[in-house]
């Protein structure tokens, strides 16, 4: 079982998990694009909407993933009594106004999967096929990280009194090189600042954890999440998206 099985598998002891790959992602089919923060928020409402699971909800997101639920909660606040942000991408940086550098080195990446995708999509081969659809979908939602996503995100000032908990990485990432360390202690910061969107929020800092925390720091991570639960009631009903 791989850890984020382990940590689901952890939380359902204590609350309902509502689990879920976003279009392009594991058993998913494809969505239309581009694929932006907004259309994934409005795609996780339909998607618990047609399965028929109440609210409100403990919203629970990694990387990407929690932008996605940043703008759920802003669109619907009536469905979201608390969110856990697992490491959310700094704002500043993906609206482009810091670490340039970076800023390039990603979206080389999204060229590179873009390439992937274009190579693939007329394959006689289905499962490359398969593999250009998936490879197209992270591209858009790369390409809109430092887009539509960024701007849609930054848009929101306030989450009110909503219990808020961010859990940020301590462990630099060593492809960022010399200034990796420097862009650690910015991204905290990044993420001290968004905690202080809510009036009920708080940022834990994962010592020793890098990006992926729910590889490196399950307990923490399963603590956070079930303290937002029980701060919100018993009532509460938990959804867990896949992590990006």
């Amino acid at each position: 079982m791989d850890r984020l099985a382990q940590l689901q598998q952890r939380l359902a002891q204590d609350s309902r998990v509502f689990a879920y790959n976003r279009a392009g992602y594991g058993s998913s089919e494809a969505g239309p694009l581009p694929r932006d923060c907004g259309r994934e928020a409005a795609e996780l409402k339909a998607l618990l909407e047609k399965a028929q699971v109440p609210g409100p909800y403990v919203l629970v997101g990694h990387s990407l993933g929690a932008l996605n639920m940043q703008l759920f909660a802003a669109r619907y606040p009536d469905d979201v009594a608390g969110m856990v942000l697992l490491d959310p991408p700094p704002l500043s940086f993906i609206l482009g106004q810091d670490y340039g550098d970076l800023v390039e080195m990603a979206d080389q990446m999204t060229a590179r999967w873009q390439a992937l995708a274009d190579s693939n999509a007329d394959s006689d081969d289905p499962q490359q096929r398969v593999q250009a659809a998936f490879f197209r979908m992270i591209a858009s939602e790369h390409r809109e990280l430092f887009g539509e996503s960024a701007r849609q995100v930054a848009g929101i000032s306030s989450f009110g009194d909503m219990p808020l908990v961010i859990v940020a990485a301590s462990v630099p990432n060593p492809a960022f090189g010399e200034i990796a360390e420097e862009y650690q202690s910015y991204w905290i910061e990044q993420s001290r600042a968004l905690a202080k969107k809510s009036s009920n929020g708080r940022l834990i800092l994962a010592e020793g954890a890098s990006h992926y925390l729910y590889e490196d720091a399950l307990a923490l991570v399963a603590d956070s999440v079930l303290s937002v639960v029980q701060q919100t009631g018993p009532q509460t009903r938990e959804e867990k998206p896949q992590s990006h």
